[in-house]
């Protein structure tokens, strides 16, 4: 069965180009102009990926994504914004999208990250490891997909909950951007884009709200690493 993705935007010059672009690749492609028509459209269509626009009347690609989260959905968003301000993509990313692109955009580029979370959809429905992690006083469960640090429970979005784990999975050692970018995002970092960093920044506001120590140290030149001192 071919993938099913849904693009929410209210430009009919971008849903046309869009859903040339995903058909010519394979996909089935479904669209909707605003976000309550694009709420309705989950709901009956059980997209793989939604593609949302941020600027639209009425129901933003905000709020759209806000009650997908709180209704328990978990389908991969790709969340399209005019406004580069970190501020704007720090606001959806912790509403629960997957990833953002800035317009304009390259065809390419989003045709490589709507694979990516596809791939990383299809990885994550394939079964889990049965153990948790843990590093010092920080415990991840794959399973439950619970995160606790000193006994409290972390509230965590599904991209921070696979960086941390990712961390977690490699203690001590330096992780460089292009390594993480792989393994969380699926596609190369091109050195433009800051999402990393802004989920690294997110991270650290989660696990160090209680207190605790900075565990996530930036090596300069050179990536991150997961250490206690």
């Amino acid at each position: 069965m071919r993938p099913n993705i849904l693009i929410i935007d209210d430009d009919e010059k971008i849903i046309s180009m869009l859903r040339r672009g995903l058909a010519f690749e394979g996909y089935d492609v479904k669209t909707a102009t605003n976000g309550a028509d694009g709420l309705r459209a989950v709901l009956n269509s059980d997209p793989d990926v939604v593609v949302l626009d941020v600027m639209m009347p009425q129901v933003d690609g905000f709020e759209v994504c806000r009650r997908l989260r709180e209704g328990g959905s978990t389908v991969p968003v790709l969340m399209l914004t005019a406004k580069d301000e970190i501020e704007h993509r720090v606001k959806g990313l912790d509403l629960g999208a997957d990833d953002y692109l800035v317009k304009p955009f390259a065809l390419e580029e989003l045709l490589a990250r709507v694979r990516a979370l596809l791939r990383r959809k299809s990885e994550q429905g394939g079964g889990g490891s049965d153990q948790a992690v843990s590093y010092e006083d920080i415990t991840l469960d794959v399973d439950s997909r619970e995160v606790t640090r000193g006994g409290k429970r972390l509230e965590l979005t599904a991209k921070e909950f696979e960086l941390l784990h990712l961390f977690m999975q490699n203690p001590k050692r330096v992780l460089s951007r292009d390594l993480i970018m792989d393994k969380i995002w699926g596609y190369d970092y091109s050195g433009e884009s800051n999402v990393l960093e802004v989920y690294i920044a997110m991270l650290r506001q989660k696990t160090e709200e209680h207190g605790g120590k900075r565990l996530i140290q930036t090596i300069r030149g050179a990536g991150y690493i997961l250490r206690g001192d």
